[in-house]
């Protein structure tokens, strides 16, 4: 026998860091779309109210005056539906991360999170003090407990909230998107909802801050499962019911989605990173050099899908050891795509360079230095296009190549942000093929060939690395999975080779830290959630 019905709007939003008068504005908005559709509650994201991460703005003086103005403005409004938005409270020296419930201009109560991230890309202990209280409030008979984020990965919160007599959940989140975060939620939701007994409402952030990507889907679990799931890498404002009967408080009126495919999920969520990083920074578009190599081609189909072909401006720098392949597969990509195409060839520049520095170098023999010289002359290029245009430079290179230094400072890393940061290289392969799927951009003897730098004649990649199969998995295990020398040794790989390129790996750390952002999409990828000293004495072993 159905007793009551609760319908709630699971407002799945993009919210900017830092504009508080501006996600207020939001905030009011989407809550006349949910009354209109028919909602009585609202639930939007963690830290609605500044979005998240704010990070070091949480420790300006000022920003405690705009959450309180903008907290005011949420109250005056009146409106009759209830808010449930997230915000930075201080109190004191303390600063709390603070849920709240808003209805007809009454704070109804109050959450504090309780556990605190502080692992990975999360620093929250440098900013918050964890609560220490339950929080259920009555909402139109419905008994709904308040939890934040990392709570739902802790039984205790639940638990305590089921004990104060809760029958629902509300949990709001700032969630970031890693391969496989997505089923790991679901599965967690779930299984909080089958031990307590509680619906449970669920909601994300959907957008791309920095090297972080918010994937959204949100969701809504009872004691069967997973009952509801939003877009994924989308905004959606999704309309649920809460229904109390005697069997206890299950969802109706849910949609449940079907998951995206890995490679459709990874290649969303670089397109998502690089699509927000442009727009939130007032780019007009990006510039990029095309080699005619998979790497480049990759980054020219997602900034192209990302941005659309207008916004897109690739060039091709040739040099003597450039093949005539690479230039017609670099022409090839640009026509394919639609994109603004121009080619500078830099010989001239190349050996104008080596004359004036030739009072230096002449008594030299020819290494590295003549190679990274031509990267170095692209990357002015490029930097030349981007100051005059004001496109932004995308660097191209991969995670693999990043881990091992295989890179020129001031050369080929050289740019504003860089799609492809957290790709291994046997990754870029696969979502190129996958790519090639919806139409074929990317030549397929470009996929096919070995891989080079054509900075020397004849070069190849593996004349320098392991094969990216075998160099993929080790950093893999080193870097992600923080695996000592000898476990990897361990695990099949030549000694010599893990040696190796832990050595590069670890000598390559002050080139990465002038890299520019990129799209984190493992779950430990080059940038805040690797913090590696640049100068150390350790010694890779056990």
């Amino acid at each position: 026998m159905v007793l009551k019905t609760l319908t709630v709007a699971l407002a799945q939003q993009e919210f900017a860091v830092g504009d508080i008068p501006g996600n207020t504005e939001k905030v009011l908005l989407v809550a006349q779309q949910a009354m209109d559709a028919g909602a009585r509650v609202v639930v939007y994201p963690e830290l609605t109210l500044t979005g998240y991460p704010p990070e070091d703005l949480l420790l300006r003086a000022s920003l405690t005056t705009r959450v309180d103005q903008a907290i005011a403005a949420l109250c005056n409004a009146r409106l009759p539906v209830y808010l449930v938005v997230g915000y930075p409270f201080r109190q004191g020296d303390l600063l709390f991360n603070r849920m709240a419930v808003i209805f007809e201009g009454k704070l109804l109560c109050t959450y504090d999170k309780q556990h605190l991230p502080n692992y990975q890309v999360f620093d929250e202990r440098r900013y918050f003090t964890p609560g220490d209280t339950t929080c259920v409030v009555d909402i139109d008979g419905f008994s709904c407990g308040l939890t934040i984020c990392e709570d739902i990965w802790f039984d205790q919160p639940a638990l305590d909230a089921r004990a104060a007599g809760a029958d629902v959940l509300l949990n709001i989140n700032g969630s970031p998107y890693h391969m496989g975060r997505d089923g790991q939620r679901r599965e967690r939701v779930a299984a909080v909802a089958q031990a307590t007994s509680l619906a449970i409402v669920y909601v994300n952030h959907v957008y791309g801050q920095d090297e972080l990507v918010f994937d959204g889907g949100s969701m809504a679990a009872d004691a069967r499962g997973i009952q509801h799931n939003s877009p994924v890498f989308t905004g959606s404002l999704d309309v649920i019911d809460l229904v109390k009967s005697d069997q206890g408080v299950q969802i109706s009126r849910g949609t449940p989605r079907p998951v995206l495919e890995p490679l459709d999920e990874v290649y969303q969520a670089l397109k998502r990173g690089l699509k927000d990083y442009v727009n939130r920074n007032g780019f007009p578009g990006v510039v990029l050099g095309l080699s005619g190599g998979i790497d480049s081609g990759l980054s020219l189909a997602i900034a192209v899908d990302a941005l659309g072909k207008d916004r897109v401006h690739a060039v091709m720098m040739p040099f003597a050891y450039t093949s005539q392949m690479s230039v017609d597969d670099a022409r090839t990509e640009a026509d394919a795509l639609g994109v603004q195409y121009t080619e500078l060839p830099i010989a001239d520049l190349y050996h104008a360079s080596l004359e004036t520095l030739s009072p230096v170098l002449k008594d030299l023999p020819p290494d590295v230095t003549e190679q990274n010289l031509q990267a170095r002359i692209r990357g002015l290029l490029l930097m030349a296009i981007s100051n005059k245009t004001g496109y932004m430079v995308l660097t191209t290179g991969n995670k693999s190549e990043m881990a091992v230094g295989y890179a020129t400072l001031y050369g080929d890393m050289c740019g504003g942000y860089n799609v492809l940061k957290d790709v291994p290289k046997m990754l870029v392969f696969e979502l190129s093929r996958h790519r090639n799927l919806e139409a074929p951009v990317i030549p397929q003897r470009v996929i096919d060939r070995p891989p080079s730098a054509e900075l020397a004649p004849d070069q190849k990649d593996d004349d320098s690395l392991p094969p990216y199969e075998i160099l993929d998995a080790i950093i893999q295990a080193y870097v992600e999975s923080d695996l000592s020398a000898e476990a990897i040794v361990a695990m099949g790989f030549d000694k010599d080779v893990v040696y190796r390129v832990i050595g590069l790996i670890d000598r390559s750390e002050y080139k990465r830290q002038q890299a520019p952002e990129g799209v984190r999409i493992t779950p430990r990828g080059f940038g805040r959630d690797r913090r590696y000293p640049i100068t150390h004495g350790w010694k890779p072993g056990i």
